[in-house]
């Protein structure tokens, strides 16, 4: 189980050349999340893109202490799921409904990988 605020991208991501897993940044040239940080945050993507070397990075930003707190996809593959693995977070897939239609950025996720339950806080807007 972990929890933390949403990071959300309808764009897939690549890992090797993709992110900075020194301060867990998406360096993506074109990313819509180029130069924000997935670090503690509970990142909800559609899948993963590039070469093998997805692991590695998400293994170096564990150890480095930069890696998502959680993981939630909807495309599964080789990639993501190693990715997953090495970086020790909880991850889910295979939703009834899809997480980009109803998580936005901001917002406070909790994740119970091992229940299949994710709660959704929406973010408030401070009025002035």
């Amino acid at each position: 189980m972990a929890e933390g605020e949403a990071l959300v991208t309808r764009e897939e991501i690549s890992g090797w050349g993709g992110v900075d897993p020194r301060d867990g940044t998406i360096v993506e040239t074109r990313h819509e999340l180029r130069g924000q940080s997935f670090a503690g945050k509970v990142l909800v993507f559609p899948g993963a893109k590039g070469s093998s070397g997805w692991s590695a990075q998400f293994h170096v930003a564990r150890v480095m202490g930069t890696a998502p707190a959680a993981w939630l996809f909807n495309k599964m593959t080789t990639k993501i799921a190693l990715g997953a693995v090495v970086s020790h977070a909880p991850a889910m897939t295979d939703f009834d409904r899809d997480p980009l239609e109803i998580i936005r950025t901001g917002d406070w996720v909790r994740v119970d990988a091992d229940a299949g339950l994710v709660t959704i806080t929406r973010k408030t807007l401070k009025s002035s």
